[in-house]
């Protein structure tokens, strides 16, 4: 019983040492385009990051190949969910069709797939906020051709504090969802 106590004890006092983690938040950004799509529902599967855009931990490139992040600086969401849920809630806002994330949250199947797998994603030494990969967009069953596109996005960077790179990776986030939507859309 002494030794649980001791444990908890031990564990509350390393608790109270503990740093503030502060987390960034980006904010949303807007699209200006309405499309009338080609299809009447579409799913954004879960999107695939590397693994420093993935982890918690905001990432920056402080030098040519070389990718820095502190423990104390945390994005506000789990960076895969919220780059999945951004997409899907500016195509939702741009096109005419129902969309949704991964899990398909509503009644019966979607009439496409949106799979994107992003190879970078991160404020380079260059000044500029980098978003490359490709994105693949099928149907089954419906009359829609099988698609892929690559992108390579940049946003010049405001500078390299985390409001400025959350506001850049805002606007390539948006910049990739209205690319998506002109495949899906008219």
């Amino acid at each position: 019983m002494m030794k649980n106590l001791l444990k908890i004890a031990a564990l509350v006092a390393l608790a109270a040492c503990s740093g503030t983690l502060t987390r960034v938040a980006y904010p949303t950004a807007q699209s200006t385009l309405e499309l009338r799509a080609f299809v009447g529902s579409a799913l954004v599967q879960t999107v695939s990051l590397p693994a420093y855009a993935a982890a918690e931990e905001l990432a920056i490139e402080t030098a040519p190949g070389v990718i820095t992040s502190t423990g104390d600086l945390l994005w506000a969401d789990d960076p895969a969910r919220a780059v999945t849920l951004e997409i899907a809630r500016h195509l939702d806002d741009i096109l005419t069709a129902t969309v949704g994330p991964d899990p398909w949250p509503f009644p019966g199947l979607p009439d496409v797939g949106i799979d994107i797998r992003v190879s970078d994603m991160i404020a380079r030494a260059d000044g500029n906020f980098h978003l490359v990969g490709t994105y693949f967009v099928g149907g089954d069953g419906i009359d829609f051709r099988n698609t892929s596109s690559s992108f390579n996005i940049r946003i010049p960077l405001a500078s390299v504090e985390a409001g400025a790179v959350a506001a850049a990776q805002s606007q390539a986030i948006l910049q990739l969802s209205e690319d998506i939507a002109r495949k899906l859309g008219r």
